[in-house]
């Protein structure tokens, strides 16, 4: 049963040459070069970051992933609010993105935007906390 009040979920569209530029292999910084509006790129470089204890940039490249995930969400109908499944795979990278900034953040005392983030991510779609590791 679906919430009748709650808007259609985002679905943002394919991007299959970058999507297929990090599939093989390429380093993400080279694909975000190549393409700067692909929030899958900046979110890989921000888990490479804060997996390597890079916590001012893990943050840089998460905010962003987020932002433009944010630009590309708005152009494809979001008003703001309403689900973002974490199964459509172009949607995964701004998710990832966000996740990232909540990790971040919190990692550098931004308890407020931690919070914030990790209930965006929550709302977007439970099944991305979960699968980031913010549930």
């Amino acid at each position: 049963m679906t919430n009748l009040l709650e808007p259609e979920p985002t679905r943002l569209p394919e991007r299959v040459d970058a999507q297929a530029a990090l599939d093989a292999g390429t380093d993400p910084a080279e694909v975000a070069a190549e393409h700067p509006d692909f929030s899958e790129a900046w979110a890989a470089l921000a888990e490479r970051s804060l997996d390597a204890g890079e916590i001012i940039a893990a943050y840089a490249y998460a905010r962003t992933g987020y932002h433009r995930g944010l630009d590309q969400l708005r152009r494809n109908g979001w008003k703001g609010f309403g689900p973002v499944p974490w199964n459509h795979r172009p949607n995964q990278g701004f998710l990832r993105a966000l996740a990232v900034l909540s990790k971040a953040a919190g990692r550098i005392g931004e308890s407020e935007e931690y919070e914030r983030c990790r209930k965006f991510l929550a709302e977007s779609d439970p099944a991305a906390a979960e699968a980031t590791g913010l549930a």
